[in-house]
């Protein structure tokens, strides 16, 4: 996983099957996510919000929460049946990942899956964010900006510290700088 390569080079030298090492590797990140989850892989409550806010209002832009942007990630083994639905801009089959980042580069909301035939906007409408937004979902956000209050933060500015939080993601984690290899949409999500 640290260093991006096929799980199944090891085999060899780990004495497994092949099949036994992807396994392993599959109940690794499961259980990365289990035990994680609730302390990195969750929304902002109204502390979280409050202090986004202030960071943000610091830096010029009162009432954001975060900067949104969209990332495609290389399908190596997307399955053939997906491929059209799956190619992406680029060469090949992408799968998205939208984010929200704050300046300290904390990822607070993610959402992965889309196929890479969609671009930023058409991921942004089917986003579950977006469903909050429109629904009021969200923790209550107050701000003034040029005399006028508003009841919600708007998400998307200072797009530079989704793109610094993906760099350091990347960077960070060489699996995911690399091409995805696993077959099964679902365990890409890990």
């Amino acid at each position: 996983l640290a260093y991006g390569i096929p799980s199944d080079l090891v085999d060899d030298h780990l004495a497994m099957g092949e099949s036994q090492v992807i396994m392993c590797v599959k109940r690794f990140a499961v259980g990365i996510v289990q035990v994680f989850v609730q302390e990195y892989l969750r929304s902002p409550n109204a502390e979280d919000a409050a202090r986004l806010l202030e960071m943000n209002k610091a830096r010029g832009f009162p009432g954001m929460l975060g900067s949104i942007d969209c990332m495609h990630w290389s399908w190596k083994n997307c399955p053939k049946a997906s491929h059209g639905q799956f190619h992406g801009q680029k060469k090949g089959s992408t799968i998205i990942l939208e984010a929200v980042a704050d300046q300290e580069t904390w990822i607070w909301h993610a959402f992965f899956g889309m196929p890479g035939s969609l671009n930023d906007i058409n991921v942004i409408n089917r986003s579950p964010l977006m469903n909050k937004i429109a629904n009021g979902d969200l923790p209550p956000v107050q701000f003034v900006a040029n005399g006028r209050t508003y009841n919600y933060g708007y998400y998307a500015a200072a797009r530079k510290d989704v793109e610094r939080a993906f760099g350091i993601l990347q960077a960070q984690f060489a699996i995911v700088r690399g091409p995805a290899r696993f077959w099964d949409q679902k365990m890409l999500w890990y």
